[in-house]
């Protein structure tokens, strides 16, 4: 039997709906597994919670706790909303692609921020001990809010390269992004205020709602040009 014709009044499908399907798939499974074993979790902190605690608490000079408060504070408040804001305007090519690469961008991270923060009263899951504090936190630890917020804003960097480029991000410019948002996580596991699975989770729910947004991207634009 021959290919149907395809209908020119129709744009053509886009690629990687597949893929995106199944990493947001993936990602929310390994999610829901690892919260389910914090709730089931009979002392709070995981078998492996506990190394990195122990000694993060132990390796503590001057110079590191400086670097990781200055990493970590890249990670909320203003600086991940200028990220994404700089990476909307790069993305696009006329003034019309740029203005909705920022409004997406911007309404991702908002909206992805929401449903951690959601979750996170949910599961009221307590910090570690603060007496292993190296910087003031607050609230429930579950998942993590920096983790969340950096991985969220180290993706959408990555998306507006890959978009300006028609293609994947560069290799050069790809690494230090994943770097920086893999180190606002960790940071927050070194300064004591986190649990490693409070960061596995951010990174887990920040790739899930970034593979959602790839499948509504690309919806939104089958349905108008844009």
């Amino acid at each position: 039997m021959a290919d149907p014709v395809p209908d020119p009044r129709r744009p053509p499908r886009p690629r990687g709906v597949g893929p995106a399907a199944r990493v947001a798939l993936a990602a929310s499974a390994g999610f829901a597994l690892l919260a389910l074993w914090v709730l089931l979790a009979p002392t709070g902190p995981l078998p492996f919670d506990a190394g990195p605690h122990t000694w993060s608490a132990g390796h503590r000079p001057s110079a590191a706790l400086t670097a990781a408060r200055a990493v970590t504070g890249t990670g909320t408040g203003i600086p991940p909303y200028a990220l994404v804001v700089l990476a909307g305007l790069y993305a696009g090519r006329t003034a019309r692609q740029r203005l909705t690469a920022v409004a997406g961008f911007v309404l991702c991270l908002a909206a992805g921020q929401a449903v951690r923060r959601g979750l996170m009263y949910a599961f009221a899951r307590p910090r570690p001990p603060a007496a292993d504090w190296a910087v003031h936190a607050d609230n429930w630890a579950f998942p993590s809010g920096h983790a969340t917020t950096g991985a969220l804003t180290a993706g959408l960097l990555l998306a507006a390269l890959a978009l300006r480029r028609s293609g994947r991000p560069p290799v050069p410019a790809a690494v230090p992004v994943l770097v920086w948002g893999a180190a606002v996580g960790l940071s927050r596991v070194y300064l004591g205020v986190h649990w490693l699975s409070d960061v596995l989770a951010g990174w887990l729910l920040a790739t899930a709602w970034l593979a959602l947004a790839v499948l509504t991207a690309r919806w939104y634009v089958r349905r108008g040009p844009v």
